[in-house]
């Protein structure tokens, strides 16, 4: 790889160099050095290059014998392969980086990027909840993706299953942003890969690890604060009492930005950490208009009668939905759980239950019937039903 002269930046363009920008790379992926000390090493040391030099001084001074910093040769293994994906490499003080998620302390010093770079560019809005999430969960997150994108906002999530996919699938024509835990090629989980396939075609994918790295546990916060680092606002739309939505809703407090959370009922699990997050000071979502306003901004003149229209969904709005993919039912046991974990005790029309589920309603009336007779489910006026 052709490298430019070994100076820091190029000057007007903000761009770095070549050479720096593989420093940087090497810099971030060597032993013991995170973001924190990674930035702390280039304010000290001027560029990373200077960095890597004084790295292995530092490390034994710490009293870290024998210690090397990440080989030139894996990172330049590491970008040529991001690059045969068509991923982009944007560091830390480029203009291409995205300005909201580099004010942060922590911030990525390296991300890849697969998609339209533009949308980093535009405000953003995080939608993030329960993969578990409910049939008015989805719905709910559906209703809030489609009319913040109407309004302007890109949709930044973590293309976990539930709440995070359904945001992404709602936004994906007018902008949608999944940062991943794992590589920019790596789907998970597996069952969104088509979702994240189309992303990279029509949104952006964003990640500060190596491409084909298969994501660990300690990888998902870190996906976190980069999702709510870029985000004007955060908006959480289930989420347990101890889940990584919360996780990600303390980060974006102490990164300053706003937290938005729907509320649910008190006995569903599942609301438990929105309500929780209400209580503590988040403020209550009722539509997108919600957020638009406390934003300060407005939404487009001709859409402000649509948004006032999509309040939390319930029995005065049961308007069409689209249907999900048909979900593999191999027996009866795998069906009683999938409608019991769209059900929660807010009650939702049967029918648009059986539309969320992609079945067909004389396949699935006999199975609401059964589980109505054992005590799964109740059924209340207006063709409505819920978990006990």
């Amino acid at each position: 790889m052709a490298m430019e002269p070994d100076s820091r930046n190029d000057g007007a363009a903000g761009r770095l160099t070549e050479r720096e920008r593989l420093a940087r790379l090497q810099l971030i992926r060597s032993r013991r050095v995170g973001p924190a000390t990674f930035h702390r090493l280039i304010a000290e040391h001027g560029s990373a290059r200077a960095a890597l030099e004084a790295l292995p001084q530092i490390a034994r001074a710490a009293g870290v014998d024998r210690y090397e910093v990440c080989p030139e040769g894996v990172a330049l293994s590491e970008m040529r392969k991001a690059h045969a994906l068509g991923a982009r490499m944007l560091c830390h003080g480029e203009a291409a980086y995205p300005a909201a998620l580099a004010e942060i302390g922590d911030a990525p010093p390296i991300l890849w990027m697969r998609g339209q770079a533009a949308l980093l560019a535009r405000p953003m809005v995080g939608i993030v909840g329960a993969r578990n999430a409910s049939s008015l969960g989805l719905r709910m997150a559906r209703r809030l993706a489609e009319s913040l994108a109407e309004a302007g906002f890109v949709t930044v999530s973590g293309l976990a299953r539930g709440i995070d996919a359904e945001a992404h699938a709602a936004s994906l024509g007018q902008g949608t942003v999944a940062v991943l835990a794992g590589g920019v090629d790596h789907a998970y989980p597996p069952e969104n890969a088509a979702l994240m396939q189309k992303i990279a075609e029509s949104g952006c994918l964003l990640s500060e690890q190596p491409p084909g790295l298969e994501p660990q546990a300690r990888h998902f916060p870190l996906r976190n604060r980069i999702v709510s680092g870029l985000a004007r606002a955060l908006v959480v739309v289930e989420a347990a009492s101890r889940s990584g939505s919360l996780i990600t809703a303390k980060e974006a407090a102490e990164q300053g930005r706003e937290v938005f959370a729907v509320p649910g009922h008190p006995f569903d699990a599942r609301a438990a950490g929105c309500n929780q997050l209400i209580r503590e000071g988040a403020t209550l979502v009722r539509s997108a208009a919600d957020v638009i306003e406390a934003l300060g901004g407005q939404a487009p003149p001709h859409r402000a009668e649509h948004l006032a229209a999509h309040d939390l969904p319930g029995r005065d709005l049961p308007g069409p939905a689209k249907a999900p993919p048909r979900r593999p039912l191999r027996d009866l046991a795998a069906l009683h759980r999938l409608i019991l974990d769209r059900l929660s005790p807010s009650p939702v029309a049967e029918d648009q239950l059986i539309r969320d589920l992609a079945v067909p309603a004389q396949d699935i009336a006999p199975h609401l019937l059964q589980l109505e007779l054992e005590g799964q489910l109740l059924r209340q006026p207006g063709g409505l039903i819920s978990r006990p």
